[in-house]
């Protein structure tokens, strides 16, 4: 293992530790050594990928596009480089099948990773697993874990959400999502993630209906976090916001500095 195998226990209790129902873990999602580490001194209490960001960093677009070595080469700058525990976001686990996503896993903790975010959409984007499946998967992730000596954080991400735009979500939507979480709360998941959701009254549902923590993602400044914990949810991620803030702003910088008008 690349990492004290001790030390990374500790992490991955502590990061256990963090979820918080109304008192969210706020996460800034980083991308790279550079990132984690300016996140790092914000005074963050832990450091999250998102796969968004990781690929298009690498000039890949999302979707494991990035190959997995790359992913890993990537995991394991970021946690050598801070002293925060790490979730990565693995998107869909880089295979279908519980070997693929088990010997996956276990390279993610080599790497010194405490907590993965892993999807039940199907890697071609369209449509999801079935949950019967998806819990095999999740199985395997947690199998992985326990092979290591490590409580790993497993955030399970349904993206019921995220199949659909906003206006046309539906209650309907909120109970397969309970369903799921049930479900896969028992295949060995830590938390579910919900990107997309956006309904204050169906993400205090959920939070209350859920066994296990509610991951929420936020692209915007609103809602604040003090708003998103009032609603029950024990964790609050940003996606690629922060990357496309940073972009957006190193863009205007270089316009600015060649057409002379930076310090002007």
């Amino acid at each position: 293992m690349n990492v004290n195998n001790h030390t990374l226990r500790e992490k991955a209790e502590q990061f256990h530790q963090y979820h918080i129902k109304g008192k969210p873990l706020v996460l800034v999602n980083a991308w790279d050594a550079g990132s984690a580490q300016t996140i790092q001194s914000t005074g963050a209490a832990a450091i999250a990928t998102g796969s968004f960001s990781v690929a298009a960093t690498h000039g890949e677009q999302d979707g494991e596009a990035l190959p997995f070595h790359l992913v890993l080469a990537n995991l394991a700058r970021i946690t050598k480089s801070v002293d925060l525990p790490v979730t990565i976001d693995i998107e869909g686990g880089y295979g279908r099948f519980m070997s693929e996503v088990k010997q996956n896993v276990l390279q993610i903790i080599e790497c010194g990773a405490v907590g993965i975010n892993i999807e039940d959409q199907l890697p071609n984007g369209e449509g999801l697993y079935r949950s019967a499946e998806q819990c095999l998967r999740l199985s395997a992730a947690r199998e992985a874990a326990e092979q290591a000596g490590i409580r790993l954080f497993i955030n399970a991400r349904t993206d019921l959400f995220l199949q659909q735009v906003p206006e046309q979500h539906q209650e309907a939507l909120v109970h397969e999502a309970i369903t799921r979480s049930k479900a896969y709360a028992e295949a060995g998941a830590s938390g579910l993630f919900v990107p997309g959701l956006q309904h204050p009254e169906w993400i205090q549902q959920l939070c209350e209906q859920s066994p296990i923590p509610v991951n929420v993602m936020v692209t915007s400044p609103e809602p604040s976090p003090n708003q998103l914990a009032a609603l029950g949810v024990s964790r609050i991620s940003y996606g690629p916001y922060p990357y496309l803030q940073v972009m957006e702003h190193l863009k205007a910088l270089g316009q600015r500095i060649l057409t002379g008008s930076y310090g002007s």
